[in-house]
């Protein structure tokens, strides 16, 4: 709560939120709400955790260079880690599902993190592909929000920043002696002597963590994956959408589901709160769906994606015996995991 990163998420998603609902009554929004047919939610929550299944696959094959961890034995560590993203700041469930993994495998932090920072470039590729593969669907579209206007603009930008950090992590993995090389002698420059031996610990587990990269094959396997994965996810947007009464098709939810995903990269209140919820709308409403019938949706879409999965990440964490408090995990075995 003492940290300026909570009050800047905090200010931010209040921000999206008044974006999200201005111009709404409570009645607009609770009319949908009211007479929505809510057991289309039951085949949405089943889709999605087949995708968390997949995500937990793509995680051991990721890890598989490092050590081969079986995908049942991942996936409550992923649940936990998803649950720590939907109610920490800052991300923070991707450095708790490093340090469990750590915890129970004895895999290093570091090179954890290389895999989850290579799932999330991968997921930015195939968000910004859906983006892109409904552009000339999108420059038809006619809204007022700043959302629809500057989507192409945002897509491009965003497609040479996570392209541009595929391309690095690809050139690491396969070419790591080199990589090595130009990693030493930056560290070397940039950092005082007495940081430079961990740091360049450090820096070599998180290149084991790449190691999964270092073929053509490897790669496209793990863009296969992602892509399987949020082509799952847009299946649950399509059963929420048949609670509602309203149509668009799957291309326009794979659209949706690539915008907000790419807004929820901005910085909020934890859960995206705001930062979810105003581009589904905009993005709906854009489409022709009336700004209520889109609130509604986008908010119990919202509600479906969060819920299910951070009661079982609680459930999962509470039962391996830790906790996050104040920035850090305590944990009633520190011991297995005081290292990277």
């Amino acid at each position: 709560m003492k940290r300026w990163q909570f009050w800047v998420g905090l200010v931010l998603s209040a921000g999206f939120l008044y974006l999200a609902l201005r111009g709404l009554g409570i009645g607009d929004v609770w009319e949908p709400l009211k007479t929505a047919r809510y057991w289309w939610l039951l085949p949405g929550v089943g889709v999605y955790f087949i995708g968390v299944w997949v995500r937990s696959w793509r995680w051991h094959y990721l890890l598989r260079p490092v050590k081969s961890i079986s995908t049942p034995k991942i996936f409550p560590i992923v649940a936990i880690g998803y649950m720590g993203n939907n109610i920490y700041p800052a991300r923070a469930g991707e450095i708790l599902r490093a340090y469990v993994l750590k915890r129970k495998e004895d895999i290093s932090i570091s090179a954890s993190l290389a895999t989850i920072v290579v799932e999330r470039v991968f997921d930015g590729v195939v968000m910004l592909g859906f983006v892109f593969l409904n552009l000339p669907e999108l420059a038809t579209l006619t809204g007022t929000s700043g959302f629809i206007g500057n989507i192409q603009t945002l897509a491009l930008w965003g497609a040479a920043a996570f392209l541009g950090a595929l391309a690095v992590f690809l050139a690491a993995a396969m070419f790591p002696a080199p990589a090595e090389k130009l990693i030493i002698k930056l560290i070397k420059v940039l950092l005082p002597e007495k940081f430079q031996v961990k740091t360049n610990e450090i820096v070599l587990r998180f290149l084991n963590g790449l190691e999964s990269l270092r073929s053509p094959r490897e790669a496209i396997m793990v863009l296969l994956t992602s892509i399987v994965i949020w082509l799952l996810e847009t299946g649950k947007y399509w059963f929420v959408m048949q609670a509602f009464d309203f149509q668009v098709s799957f291309f326009a939810l794979m659209l949706m589901n690539g915008i907000v995903n790419l807004a929820t990269t901005i910085p909020s209140a934890p859960g995206y709160v705001g930062t979810f919820d105003a581009p589904g709308i905009a993005v709906l409403t854009a489409y022709g769906v009336n700004q209520g019938v889109a609130a509604g949706y986008t908010l119990i879409l919202h509600a479906a994606l969060w819920l299910p999965i951070t009661l079982l990440g609680a459930y999962y964490m509470l039962r391996e015996g830790i906790r996050w408090q104040g920035g850090e995990v305590l944990d009633s075995k520190p011991d297995s995991a005081k290292e990277d």
